[in-house]
């Protein structure tokens, strides 16, 4: 059973509110990191979770730097989020070359942002944007 931030010993909660979890591939590392997300950004990251498990049939997760990554291969990444104090900031590491492009623009090359705030998600635009990224090769890190 993963601690809450608020138990003693649970995850610490960094700049923001984002949980320090270890780094780790796999399912768990990444729940982890979920359970760990502070207020209402818990439930929504289980629903990121889950529309890209559902919309991407064998994703492989790990999180690295204190983000969930989401790719086809280790090590090859299509997606990331992490928690900021207003909103979970969802990178598409390709984001440019997907119709229409997400919002938010990186100074990152080709990388764009969606910005998920409390109460403000649309959950099919955000598949489309999973299946297309999935389908572009990932970035390696």
């Amino acid at each position: 059973m993963v601690k809450q931030p608020t138990e003693r010993g649970g995850p610490k909660l960094l700049s923001g509110g984002n949980p320090q979890i270890p780094k780790g591939y796999g399912n768990e590392p990444v729940e982890a990191y979920i359970a760990a997300m502070p207020e209402w950004k818990s439930a929504a990251g289980r629903r990121l979770d889950r529309l890209i498990v559902k919309s991407v049939p064998g994703v492989v997760k790990a999180v690295k730097w204190n983000s969930p990554f989401y790719g086809m291969e280790n090590d090859c990444w299509f997606l990331s989020f992490h928690c900021y104090a207003k909103y979970i900031k969802v990178a598409f590491f390709k984001g440019e070359k997907l119709e229409p492009s997400p919002p938010v623009p990186s100074k990152s090359p080709g990388v764009r942002y969606l910005h998920v705030f409390e109460g403000d998600f649309n959950e099919a635009q955000f598949v489309n944007w999973v299946r297309q990224a999935a389908s572009l090769p990932g970035e390696r890190m």
